[in-house]
């Protein structure tokens, strides 16, 4: 109808919807050939190369699917494979995909969609009220009684799968590191670590190209989905090359429209952006922005709890802590209906769903941050008072 709109919610348009740049490789190469991957084209291994040279040097393969479910459905299959072991750790409200698989290692599903017999959940130190000096400690804690029950059933540990923004259980990213120590206890018991980046990577915490990197832990396998093509479904996993080679040498994996050369096109231009206008960078100085603004409205609005972020990346609580579970969650859903009445549109997260969720794409500016603000201070004023 012509009305405008803020997304300050979708982050698969990383670069903002119809970005030129990125519209106009993809139309380039439309135009030209658009054809799967038993059709070599240079443009695919150049691709290749660039992207894999953007994480630790332990990291040197790529494979490509279409969409993040692809991804971690086919990081699943290969931690399997190379620890021989079937258990999967994941966080209590994780969502990591809508295939078979992935769903049944995603308990933000809910409880219609039935979790693998092979899944274990650990709780987060933060929604567990832990202090941050104990957070490292509670979490390793955590994952060892999960391996511990996985080996005595003889199932064994094939992966720990974690979003290192830990986005579904409410933006739980701090403090930094704490997952290292349950990255460490995986490894002992013959598990792969996987990081699901797809929410948190190609920028989106600002000081790091990678959310894992917050963490100081280098993973095993890297899944990536949405924001790699700016919307155009293309996705990958790399990862070390051992786990990599083994699955690749005796495991077959045959995914006829990963890598196609549209696809890769367009992810080759948002790489090129992300590079060359120094995206993450902007987005960091746009988040501190975001932050400061929160927080003065959070000193004269009581509705406003807690707030949480790496980078363009929020997690906002609503309602004060002695206000009932079902009163948070319906505070937090009329603040996303007033604000999206207001054009301005967010969504909301966590276990109680009563944590805004608050990621614009990354090329937003300072006048968006501010429209952003006056009107989540308005509709705290009509939900509120």
């Amino acid at each position: 109808d012509g009305r405008a709109y803020l997304d300050f919610y979708n982050n698969v348009p990383s670069l903002g919807h119809c970005h030129p740049e990125v519209i106009a490789a993809m139309a380039e190469q439309a135009g030209r050939i658009s054809a799967n991957t038993r059709y070599l084209e240079p443009k695919l291994v150049d691709y290749a190369e660039r992207l894999v040279d953007t994480f630790p040097n332990e990291l040197d393969r790529v494979v490509f699917t279409c969409t993040g479910s692809e991804s971690n459905d086919l990081a699943l299959r290969i931690a399997r494979f190379a620890s021989g072991n079937e258990g999967v750790i994941v966080s209590t409200y994780a969502y990591h995909g809508t295939s078979t698989a992935t769903a049944a290692v995603s308990p933000n599903l809910g409880d219609a969609v039935k979790l693998s017999p092979f899944v274990r959940m650990v709780t987060l130190p933060g929604p567990a009220g832990v202090p941050e000096a104990q957070a490292a400690d509670f979490f390793e804690a955590q994952i060892r009684s999960a391996i511990m029950d996985l080996n005595r059933r003889g199932i064994g540990v094939a992966a720990l799968l974690i979003d290192s923004i830990f986005s579904s259980d409410g933006v739980w990213a701090d403090p930094p590191g704490f997952i290292a120590g349950g990255a460490t206890a995986v490894r002992e018991a013959g598990g792969l670590v996987i990081a699901d980046e797809v929410q948190p990577g190609f920028g989106r915490t600002g000081a790091h190209m990678w959310g894992f990197e917050r963490h100081r832990t280098v993973p095993d396998l890297v899944t990536l989905g949405k924001p790699m093509g700016n919307g155009f479904p293309i996705g990958a996993v790399v990862g070390r090359r051992a786990p990599m080679e083994q699955f690749g040498a005796t495991a077959r994996y045959s995914n006829t429209f990963a890598g196609n050369t549209v696809g890769i096109a367009t992810a080759d231009a948002v790489l090129m952006i992300l590079q060359r206008d120094q995206i993450p960078q902007k987005a960091l100085a746009m988040s501190q922005r975001l932050r400061a603004g929160l927080e003065k409205i959070a000193k004269q609005h009581h509705g406003v709890r807690a707030i949480r972020n790496a980078g363009l990346f929020f997690g906002i609580d609503m309602g004060p802590e002695d206000t009932p579970a079902a009163g948070r969650r319906a505070m937090a859903l009329d603040v996303v209906n007033a604000m999206r009445n207001d054009g301005v549109l967010i969504s909301t997260t966590g276990a109680n769903e009563d944590t805004l969720k608050v990621r614009p794409p990354l090329v937003c500016q300072a006048e968006h941050v501010d429209l952003f603000l006056a009107s989540m201070e308005q509709a705290l004023i009509k939900v509120v008072g």
